[in-house]
């Protein structure tokens, strides 16, 4: 094993990104991807900070013929850890890339789904349609149980195209020579486009209230514009998170393999830990807004449930990895 796999390996070990080393040996971390793709290599001076924060001796580092390292193994050490070759990889990302999308689609159907049912309401309500308030009801919703539905199988879809790779999510990995370096490449590659679209999706969630602010400075108590501009603040949000997610997905794949930031192994130990609370959680999420929804007939403000869910989602999964760092 040469000196770039023993960096990888180490690094890993530790669950450290590579920025998280770069900073601890006062280098960037592009100094720290060439080391990783053997196209340089660190002076004598990093050489020994790098044998004292993994642990190991210089001779392991150094010596390519050394393939265990200094110290007791751990229990992780000790059972073997998953492969992943060139090719398993290049199919991750490329499934990823095509779920992505699916994806996209689907969240953004669930956040279009209550359009039609606010709009005949609205609209049959301020006498512009020659429908009843029933009728109208009746109408939106069946629409809004045909898109979910399409969401659904979207979703199912693409769970079943992803179950081979669900190794990646959950377990310590251990990657091929030279597919640490093609995953950088290719994420560095996709950065801009992940940029673009996380600030497009983003402003456009910002922007999206101007609907209603509009409605209200031009039609004065006119209902039915206001509903309208609650139908078009659901439609900007739609694009907006079509955006987010689908350049989310794919960079996501990225850390996956490379098992960073929350595809970590702390990370994957805590999802280990705990992930039936994160299934409960969304689960009483999901049927808290479905409640909500069809008691109060609301569901132009319904939507709110998510980002504060999703918010109280972030809390929460913080305290579990502050409770299984302490407990481990």
């Amino acid at each position: 094993m040469i000196l770039a796999d023993k960096i990888i390996e180490q690094r890993k070990k530790n669950g450290w990104s590579q920025e998280e080393l770069a900073e601890m040996l006062d280098v960037s971390r592009q100094s720290i991807s060439k080391w990783e793709g053997a196209q340089s290599v660190p002076d004598m001076g990093r050489i020994v900070r790098l044998s004292q924060l993994f642990g190991v001796s210089t001779d392991y580092l150094l010596k390519d013929e050394m393939e265990q390292a200094d110290g007791a193994p751990s229990a992780e050490d000790e059972r073997e850890l998953r492969t992943v070759s060139m090719e398993e990889a290049s199919a991750f990302l490329q499934m990823r890339e095509t779920n992505a999308a699916r994806i996209a689609v689907g969240v953004m159907l669930c956040i279009l789904s209550p359009i039609l049912i606010i709009f005949l309401c609205g609209a049959s309500e301020a006498g512009r349609l020659a429908l009843s308030e029933s009728q109208a009801a009746g109408l939106g919703l069946a629409l809004l149980f045909v898109l979910v539905g399409c969401a659904v199988a979207l979703f199912v879809t693409c769970g079943l195209r992803a179950s081979r790779f669900e190794y990646l999510e959950k377990e310590p990995i251990d990657t091929l020579y030279g597919v640490d370096g093609m995953v950088r490449e290719r994420r560095e590659k996709f950065r801009p486009v992940f940029s673009r679209r996380l600030t497009a999706g983003i402003v456009l969630c910002v922007v999206a209230v101007l609907p209603i602010f509009l409605s209200i400075f031009l039609f004065g108590e006119d209902s039915f514009a206001h509903v309208t501009a609650v139908c078009l603040l659901l439609v900007l949000i739609a694009v907006g998170v079509l955006l987010i997610v689908r350049s989310s997905v794919v960079w996501s794949g990225f850390s996956q393999l490379l098992e960073e930031g929350d595809y970590s192994r702390e990370a994957k130990s805590t999802e280990k830990r705990f992930g039936w609370i994160s299934g409960s959680y969304w689960m009483l999420v999901t049927a808290g807004y479905l409640a909500w929804s069809f008691i109060t007939g609301r569901w132009d403000n319904s939507w709110i449930v998510w980002p504060v869910a999703g918010v109280l989602y972030g809390v929460l999964y913080g305290v579990l990895r502050a409770l299984n760092s302490r407990e481990s």
